[in-house]
């Protein structure tokens, strides 16, 4: 990825974010960070209801969809976000799922981590949990988890196929992704395929739909369906303006299935419950 090592690509993604974190409660960092601002989330698919219904600072502005809306969740049910940032999508699930679910917030950078435990206090979130750890090597058990959401996250990894695994490993059987994140459309030019920017922004670092697709198979995935939402370029485009970037990237729904029957099914058939 752009000549640098897996450790040097998120060294540099860390360093991004955590200045994210640490100076604004919005992204507001033009290309050197995901998102279009947190007034742009209606545009993604959030409510106004949404909105409100967070701590102020948690909704960042760095997403680039609403895995929300694809996700389904059933009060409780326990939910994993990959890349939780300030937390956002994390306390629109902890609603979903109620007092009788957990919702499970993975995030590898320090300053972020603080901001969304900060916000789990404002919150007053008692069924969220925020871990610090990398998407790739998961600081949670073996099939413990009835979906994972992610927003705009793993186009960042350096290893997709080793996230992939590690999302089947903590699924139960009939656990499911719903993934709202940047997928390649077309190859990249030089100077933006190489631009570390471009990389931090969400750019660079995007795999093409027959890429993720290979890998959630290989991973062991089933009724994978991914869908590229072509208007996503409008809000793209904003993020290196007069780069062109919006030909090439645009944001999708990612949804998979971890085989073995569905989620939740009684302690008959699903997996033993662990500590997670």
């Amino acid at each position: 990825m752009n000549g640098q090592t897996k450790d040097e690509v998120r060294t540099a993604v860390r360093e991004q974010y955590g200045n994210v974190a640490r100076t604004s409660g919005d992204c507001g960092c033009g290309p050197s960070c995901c998102g279009s601002g947190a007034s742009a989330s209606l545009g993604l698919g959030y409510s106004a209801e949404d909105l409100a219904a967070v701590p102020e600072g948690a909704n960042m502005g760095l997403g680039c969809g609403n895995p929300q809306a694809i996700a389904a969740l059933k009060a409780g049910e326990t939910v994993l976000d990959l890349g939780a940032g300030g937390g956002f999508d994390c306390f629109l699930a902890a609603k979903q799922v109620g007092p009788s679910g957990r919702v499970i917030g993975v995030d590898m950078t320090p300053d972020m981590l603080s901001k969304a435990r900060a916000n789990a206090e404002k919150f007053d979130a008692k069924n969220v949990d925020f871990r610090l750890g990398e998407i790739e090597h998961l600081p949670v058990a073996d099939n413990t988890v009835d979906v994972i959401l992610s927003n705009c996250v793993i186009n960042l990894s350096p290893d997709k196929g080793a996230v992939f695994q590690e999302t089947l490993r903590v699924l139960k059987p009939g656990g499911r992704l719903a993934i709202s994140d940047v997928v390649k459309t077309q190859a990249l030019p030089p100077g933006l395929e190489n631009d570390l920017a471009a990389l931090t922004g969400c750019v660079s670092g995007a795999a093409s739909v027959e890429t993720i697709r290979a890998l959630l198979r290989a991973a062991g995935f089933d009724d994978i369906r991914i869908d590229v939402k072509e208007e996503s370029r409008a809000f793209i485009r904003d993020w290196m303006p007069g780069s062109g970037v919006e030909n090439y990237v645009a944001s999708a729904a990612i949804e998979a299935v971890k085989p073995g029957g569905p989620a939740c099914c009684g302690p008959s058939c699903c997996a033993p419950e662990t500590s997670i």
